[in-house]
């Protein structure tokens, strides 16, 4: 696994901390953005560097993630 990759795998943690604090009750467009961002982190080529698709997903998913903090 690349550096990159791995901080991304990193940051996708950090959203599901904060989804298992708030519950996927709270909000439900964060949790789905999140499911979105793992499915295709799991098909992701861990190998090189994360797809422009899997950067936006991310930063959509923590811009959802920063309105619960």
């Amino acid at each position: 696994m690349n550096a990159s990759f791995r901080e991304l795998k990193e940051r996708i943690r950090r959203l599901y901390a904060i989804l298992e604090r708030r519950g996927a009750s709270e909000d439900v467009a964060f949790a789905q953005a999140l499911s979105s961002l793992d499915r295709v982190a799991k098909r992701g080529n861990r190998s090189r560097e994360p797809t422009p698709e899997l950067l936006s997903l991310l930063e959509r998913a923590e811009s959802f993630g920063r309105r619960l903090e």
